[in-house]
């Protein structure tokens, strides 16, 4: 038995990790996935979404399943008795029954999730390979590097967050290190979905395209904001003095001033005629000086935050 938990506790660890949580709209699923057609994140009922990690073909078949038996327990009975708490437990009594009678355990784990018609209603379900059902509430890790994961969405997570929030929360925590060699996401390596508490019927709603754009840009800082700032109001000096220069001094060391030699007028560029003093570099700059007639340098543009790609590989 401990052979078989610590072989599906490595095929798990090989995933990258997937977070669920609540926000004042409903419950928020996030998961690293570069497949657009491979889905981790999918619709069980009418409220209750799922999301797995780990080997696709079993978490696939498992999906399956638990459609069925929601589909069946809401035809016997009422659509109202189909309940995540339900389906968590039938999971939870599958994949116990597959890790103590098969040789080969299931190496996956699951979330299930219910939003409800108040916050207070919302509910959260892990499952693991073995069987053990958890209720998580608030927020879930899961699979790939959980625990450091869990411990960066713990710091961010808030009650009543907002839906651009919540996203921001959960891909600080998903890029958190530990969590694979990616520290950065772009929306096609994501796969959002939310189950929506306004909605009256089907709540399960995927993020895709131009939305998730918003929400990564939201969720991203923006450097090349204040580096535009800092060059700017450091380039030239009150004195007009480019950065970087000292004011102008005469052959004797000593810096000129407004008048010329033994008090005598300025001449139109600010010294005698026929003085060598060269002009001032407190009083007004002649039109041909280049501090006035050159602009200052504007700042470096600021390099792309986009990562590489996300590598693929088994398990999803």
């Amino acid at each position: 038995m401990r052979d078989k938990a610590d072989y599906a506790r490595k095929g798990i660890a090989r995933g990258r990790s997937c977070v669920a949580l609540q926000y004042a709209g409903g419950i928020l699923l996030v998961a690293p996935n570069p497949s657009s057609a491979l889905h981790k994140i999918s619709e069980i009922y009418d409220r209750i979404g799922f999301a797995a990690v780990g080997r696709y073909n079993e978490y696939e078949n498992l999906r399956k399943a638990g459609v069925t038996y929601a589909d069946i327990t809401g035809y016997q009975f009422d659509r109202h008795d189909v309940t995540a708490r339900g389906i968590a437990n039938w999971y939870a009594q599958t994949l116990g029954t597959i890790f103590t009678e098969s040789p080969k355990p299931f190496e996956v784990e699951i979330v299930v999730a219910e939003v409800g018609a108040q916050p207070s209603d919302d509910q959260i379900y892990r499952i693991t390979f073995d069987g053990s059902v958890t209720d998580e509430p608030g927020f879930v890790a899961f699979g790939g590097q959980a625990d450091q994961v869990s411990a960066a969405l713990k710091e961010r997570y808030s009650d009543d967050m907002s839906l651009a929030e919540a996203f921001a929360a959960a891909l600080a925590a998903l890029s958190a290190p530990g969590n694979g060699e990616r520290t950065e996401f772009a929306a096609a390596q994501l796969e959002v979905a939310i189950l929506d508490r306004a909605r009256d019927h089907r709540t399960f709603r995927r993020i895709r395209a131009a939305r998730l754009e918003e929400l990564l840009a939201e969720a991203r800082p923006a450097p090349a904001a204040a580096d535009a700032e800092t060059p700017a109001d450091a380039e030239t000096p009150a004195d007009g003095t480019p950065s970087g220069e000292t004011p102008s001094a005469d052959p004797s060391g000593t810096a000129s001033s407004g008048s010329g030699p033994s008090g005598t007028a300025p001449g139109p560029s600010g010294t005698s005629p026929g003085s060598s003093t060269p002009p001032s570099s407190t009083g007004p700059s002649s039109p041909g000086s280049p501090s006035d007639t050159e602009p200052p340098t504007g700042p470096a543009p600021g390099g792309s935050d986009r990562g590489t790609g996300l590598g693929g590989g088994s398990p999803l």
